[in-house]
């Protein structure tokens, strides 16, 4: 109990590591040096931690969820435009409402606007490469954007990343943050990624990769791929940082 005698929140649930990639995986270079030496240490959540922040509708641009328009200066950017849609569910399949969900990703060109990317594909002056926005009262989202490009990595000489989105959830704190990556259904490149290739279970690849949606496509504009983030249980959305979900 608090000194107020009000009760102490739960803590959230730990994640099971079980689960995870391993964190060294020789094959993915940059886990080499990432990789924790040393044990893990356990921290018990604090109340700050478990009570904020708190998102709403007025932290949100009406066009934080269009990438095609949130940035652009002198015309919308270059590349094939696309809808990214679904639904954030817990484990029973209920959506999950007010929930914030962010992305970022490179242009067409596979170049993100970041002075640490060298990469040779030109920087579009028209495409900032975030959004976010907030699920309805049944969790569905959606964002407008163009498709990223592959690009390469000093992996080993020849690695290149599949095209793909970064996406971040919010639950009712920050230390509910959890982070993935959203492929698009139909790329060779997601077989041969050596990141990809870190994660054991195949189902979880699978459930990784947006299929194509024609039924949320809009005609002679653009088309549209499905992905639903599933928070909990044995359907959940495979999360990079935190397991809270799994």
């Amino acid at each position: 109990m608090l000194r107020n005698d009000k009760p102490r929140p739960g803590e959230f649930f730990q994640r099971d590591r079980s689960l995870h990639p391993p964190q060294y995986t020789p094959g993915y270079k940059t886990s080499v040096a990432r990789s924790p030496r040393y044990a893990l240490l356990s921290l018990e959540n604090t109340i700050s931690e478990m009570t904020g922040p708190v998102f709403g509708h007025n932290d949100i641009d009406p066009i934080d969820n269009d990438l095609i328009k949130n940035y652009a200066k002198t015309g919308d950017p270059i590349g094939e435009r696309i809808i990214v849609h679904g639904r954030v569910l817990d484990e029973s399949g209920r959506g999950v409402p007010n929930t914030l969900v962010e992305i970022w990703q490179a242009n067409a060109g596979g170049r993100y606007r970041h002075k640490k990317d060298t990469y040779l594909a030109p920087i579009d002056p028209n495409f900032g490469g975030c959004g976010r926005t907030l699920t309805d009262e049944n969790g569905f989202y959606f964002f407008r954007t163009v498709k990223p490009g592959a690009y390469p990595w000093r992996n080993y000489v020849n690695s290149w990343r599949p095209a793909h989105i970064h996406v971040s959830v919010f639950g009712t704190s920050f230390v509910q943050r959890l982070i993935t990556q959203m492929y698009f259904e139909g790329d060779p490149l997601i077989k041969v990624c050596p990141i990809v290739n870190t994660i054991p279970d195949p189902q979880a690849i699978d459930q990784l990769i947006a299929p194509l949606d024609m039924n949320a496509a809009i005609p002679l504009d653009c088309l549209a791929y499905k992905f639903d983030i599933v928070l909990r249980g044995r359907r959940s959305t495979l999360f990079e940082n935190r397991l809270e979900g799994n």
